[in-house]
């Protein structure tokens, strides 16, 4: 069965685009729904930055994935209760300038600034936390405080009888 485009963008072949004011709006449509799996706000972002938080009774451990980047690509800053992962990321432009005749319809590799930040349940001690990058993936291990520590307490969870 052969697909046939019944919109009105369809209709335009061979018209000047310009003298069609939905042609830009239809485009923006298209667009939105192309990037529907990536995230509504990945056009403005650039670059989303995502993480797992994980916790122990004694530390709390955050991984962020940051794909090509190695760690002087990343900023690590604490202030406060908030950890603020910050960098940028370049774009290989070489690779499109290096070759002659090839023209390029679609550009998915993200280049841009970034910057996460994630608010924790206590003050945050710079000096303890240990950060290191792998294989494009950040690893801050921020300790908890004594108090904070000494606080937590595990409680059962029983099936009711």
């Amino acid at each position: 069965m052969s697909y046939h485009d019944l919109l009105p963008s369809s209709w335009l072949h061979g018209k000047d685009e310009a003298d069609q004011p939905l042609v830009s709006l239809r485009k923006q449509m298209d667009s939105l729904f192309e990037d529907f799996d990536r995230g509504f706000w990945a056009r403005s972002l650039d670059y989303a930055v995502r993480t797992n938080v994980s916790e122990t009774d004694k530390e709390i451990c955050v991984t962020a994935e940051l794909p090509g980047l190695t760690e002087e690509d990343v900023d690590l800053e604490v202030f406060g209760n908030r950890l603020i992962i910050k960098g940028e990321k370049e774009s290989e432009t070489e690779e499109r300038k290096d070759e002659k005749g090839r023209q390029f319809h679609r550009v998915e590799r993200m280049s841009g600034a970034f910057q996460r930040s994630l608010a924790l349940p206590f003050e945050i001690d710079a000096d303890a936390v240990k950060a290191e990058v792998k294989d494009g993936v950040l690893t801050v291990t921020v300790p908890k405080p004594a108090e904070v520590a000494e606080n937590t307490r595990k409680i059962k969870v029983t099936r009711p009888a």
